[in-house]
């Protein structure tokens, strides 16, 4: 659902902005308003999770997120809207952290890459399934309803996620010991301003140029809060995030790997659209039936991989990383041939198809191998971090990569050329978490016991 939410929504905007008479002000906020809210808490409802009870973490987390898409279905104006779509991304970072911290806790070894590998398969289906789900429900209910039903349609999928919940995790409460659990108070607030400040201006980058001025505000938040943790951790109290999970060369480089690939991986799925739709004048059903031979390829992928990454290591992203160039080096030598008509544009399912095995190869793998190096009993807020580089990788990626497109086709540049650039850009973030993905293989071989 929480993934459903994020992708449904680029091909509702149009409906929502006929319906509820929006500007593009509004439009905007639906999207930032839940990718912010969602962001803030990873970390913190991590923490919360692996302090006080996951299941019941989960649970609260999807009744939250459940209740904004009754709202969000319900909305009169585009300002309820926005408000119910800041509840949904409540909800949703809540509940978000608790499945990796429940993965590190129930599961070992091959079990648990096996966990992360379905993990990974559920993410890529439904990350594909949203924008075909939405203009199926845009073109049989209409513009009005159908934007509607996109989010009427999690308030069953939430509550029986509720009763499965309670059906098959067990309850994992915290001990009562009359004492409230610790959940460093003043440290969550400090880095969840942080984390706002920090992706508020790739996210409203079109409102002024003075939002750019909350980045450099929320890296000094950003050292203020780690300050803040080691102090509290050195009164012999809890951190929220323990300093000395950084310590960890196998953690920081998972994180650093997962950020820089998501600014390029989550962007091919906005440009090419883009491209599609502004420049060829595909519909955007078109578009998002593209999308679906890459979904398919990621569930299957992920599935192998996560039989063979404990045997294969990095070696497993390394591959992954070099299917991902081909992939994008295929799609931009297509487009020209796609743009005379030489071939149909579904010729373009062919490469990004390898961008689907690839993320099957890298995501889930890099996670396994990231989170294999950390203590169960902080997996949520280990997985917390992790999600955390992701979506401000994904913000990055959403706001520059398009951005470069549109600054050179409104510079005169031809649209073919402008495609082709962007691209390129990829492919040079691709080899570079590629490059940091070679120097962990490095690390992992000169460990002794190393195979």
């Amino acid at each position: 659902m929480a993934l459903v939410a994020v992708s449904v929504i680029n091909v509702a905007l149009t409906a929502i902005g006929e319906s509820l008479d929006a500007t593009s002000g509004g439009l905007q906020w639906v999207i930032s308003g839940y990718a912010l809210a969602f962001g803030m808490l990873l970390v913190p409802a991590g923490r919360a999770g692996d302090a006080t009870g996951r299941r019941r973490m989960l649970v609260i987390g999807v009744a939250i997120f459940t209740l904004g898409s009754l709202l969000s279905g319900l909305a009169p104006t585009v300002e309820i809207l926005n408000l119910s779509r800041i509840l949904q991304g409540i909800g949703s970072g809540l509940l978000n952290p608790q499945t990796v911290g429940l993965i590190q806790q129930h599961f070992r070894g091959q079990d648990r890459a096996r966990a992360f590998a379905l993990l990974a398969t559920t993410v890529a289906v439904a990350t594909a399934v949203g924008p075909v789900i939405g203009g199926l429900l845009i073109q049989i209910l209409g513009p009005d309803q159908g934007w509607r039903w996109m989010f009427f349609m999690n308030v069953p999928i939430g509550i029986l996620a509720i009763a499965g919940a309670f059906r098959y995790l067990p309850d994992d409460r915290a001990a009562r010991t009359g004492k409230r659990a610790d959940l460093d108070p003043i440290g969550t607030i400090l880095l969840s301003i942080a984390i706002l400040l920090i992706m508020l201006p790739f996210l409203e980058r079109g409102v002024s140029t003075l939002v750019w001025l909350a980045f450099p505000l929320g890296l000094v938040l950003v050292g203020a809060w780690w300050a803040w943790e080691q102090r509290y951790k050195h009164k012999g109290r809890p951190p929220m995030v323990d300093p000395a999970i950084f310590s960890n060369k196998a953690f920081r480089n998972g994180i650093l790997i997962v950020s820089v690939y998501f600014v390029g991986s989550t962007s091919i799925w906005i440009i090419v659209p883009l491209y599609l739709q502004m420049h060829l004048d595909h519909t955007a059903f078109e578009a998002s039936l593209l999308g679906l031979p890459s979904a398919l390829a990621a569930a299957v992928s992920s599935q192998i991989a996560g039989r063979y990454v404990l045997t294969l290591g990095r070696r497993m992203v390394i591959i992954g990383f070099a299917v991902a160039f081909v992939g994008l080096l295929g799609t931009a030598l297509l487009a020209g041939p796609v743009e005379s008509g030489a071939v149909s544009f579904w010729m373009l399912a062919l490469p990004l198809t390898l961008m689907g095995l690839s993320n099957g190869m890298t995501i889930s793998p890099n996670q396994t191998l990231t989170l294999n190096s950390v203590d169960p009993r902080y997996g949520g807020v280990a997985g917390g971090i992790l999600q955390l580089g992701q979506r401000v990788g994904a913000a990055l990626g959403t706001a520059m990569i398009p951005g470069i497109i549109f600054s050179l086709t409104e510079s005169g540049t031809e649209w073919l050329e402008a495609f082709t650039i962007a691209l390129v850009f990829i492919m040079v973030l691709t080899l570079a978490a590629m490059g940091v993905s070679v120097l962990d293989r490095a690390r992992e071989k000169s460990q002794p016991g190393a195979t």
